[in-house]
Order: structure tokens, then sequence, then C-alpha cells
């Protein structure tokens, strides 16, 4: 068993090969927008992350992984976890037919929902998405902009999301992944609510990115609901 003060952290390049497309995310609008909930003390989450690092590498798709703390009880807690995210995943359940949490789940575009382990399947109900909907909306320095549109049937939240930009490696000490080095792509590392969008164009000013970091902005209908509009920068 491994030493929780050996722990180490290597972000590699996306010049490594493994999610090598990284920059070419920069600037997409209205991708499709993948959230894999996901555990480093879940034995069947380790299939599902690498097939986020593949999605990752697809232009028109923004991959997130978003860790959660439900699982920390079996004996390892995962360096990424935050109730927040948890929060996040059970906001959705009910809207997409599920009685709770579970691990992993791939939410696409705030719609559907499937374990994610099979890559053909994932990438069939990413295919069978139709467009966003919503606003254009843009990223650029320290300012977030969402253009005006059609108005929604109730006002949508405004969520700015950062993620590492690179590939995580993280050596696992306990619990059922032990012994493992498990790769994570795009790991979330803050979830914040800017507010709300009615319909009328406003922008707001966010912290600039931090080094290996990246953003996102997505409007999404309230309490778990679709997504209306996704941009990174």
């Amino acid at each position: 068993m491994k030493n929780l003060n050996s722990f180490r952290i290597a972000i590699a390049a996306a010049s490594l090969g493994l999610i090598g497309a990284a920059p070419a995310l920069a600037g997409a609008r209205n991708p499709v927008v993948v959230e894999l909930f996901t555990s480093q003390g879940c034995s069947s989450c380790p299939p599902a992350n690498a097939n986020l690092i593949k999605l990752s590498s697809d232009p028109d798709i923004l991959a997130l992984s978003f860790a959660v703390t439900y699982w920390d009880y079996l004996g390892w807690k995962d360096l990424f976890g935050k109730e927040e995210f948890t929060q996040r995943q059970v906001t959705y359940e009910p809207a997409l037919g599920q009685s709770g949490p579970f691990t992993p789940q791939m939410v696409i575009n705030g719609r559907t929902s499937t374990v994610g382990q099979d890559l053909g399947e994932v990438r069939s109900l990413i295919a069978a998405e139709r467009p966003l909907a919503g606003p254009a909306v843009r990223l650029k320095g320290d300012t977030a902009t969402i253009d005006g549109g059609g108005k929604p049937a109730s006002p949508a939240d405004i969520w700015l999301v950062r993620y590492d930009a690179g590939l995580v490696e993280v050596p696992v000490a306990r619990g059922e992944n032990a012994g493992e080095t498990l790769p994570h792509a795009h790991v979330v590392r803050e979830l914040t609510h800017l507010g709300l969008w009615n319909g009328k164009p406003q922008s707001r000013t966010i912290p600039p990115a931090k080094p290996n970091e990246k953003r996102a902005l997505l409007v999404q209908e309230r309490n778990g609901g679709q997504i209306l509009a996704a941009a990174t920068d």
C-alpha cells in the first residue's frame, strides 16, 4: 500500500497524444456537452474515464469529468471530489428517470444518460443529439458574453466551469482501485453559478484562466434541465 504522502499528480501535455486535440476545443461554441460523474473509489469507473479521454479529443464535444464523493467511504477519498459535483448529479436524476446517482454516469446535454462504458453507445447518443437551441455564448479574457434570444420559459442558470486542459494521472493507494494509476481528462476543479439568463444580452466579468486550465460557460434550464448553450475559451 502506498503512503498518502507519496501521491503525485502528473499533468501531461496534450501533445503526448492522449488527449491531443485539446487546443482544437479553443473557441468552440455550442458543442455537445458530455458530463462524466466518476470516482477514483469506484472499480467500474476506469473504462468510462478512458472513454471520456477519447471523447475529449473531439472539437465538437465538451467533455467534463466531475468527481463525486459518495464512494469515499470505501477507503479512498477522491482527490477531486466536491459535494457540489455530487449535488449536480443528484439534481439531474429525477428528470433522467433515475432513482438516484450512480457511477459511472455520462449525461449528454442534460437530456440523456448512460453508464459510459460502451464508447459506441455513447457516440450513438451524441450523434442523435439535436443542436443546442440557446443563445450564442462566448468566453474571452475576463468576460463571458451571452447574446439575446428567444425568452426561455423560465430564467436559465449560467454556470462557469473551470477544468484541467490536459491529462491528470492519480496513483490510488486504497479502496477498490488500490495499486492502479488512473488517468482523467478534463477534470473539473470549480463550478460556479454566475446568475440567470432571461433572454436578454448580458456580459459578466470572470476570473482569468489559471495555467493548464480551461473554462467553459453553460446556459442550462434550472433544476438539472437541458443545456441550452455552451462555449469554451
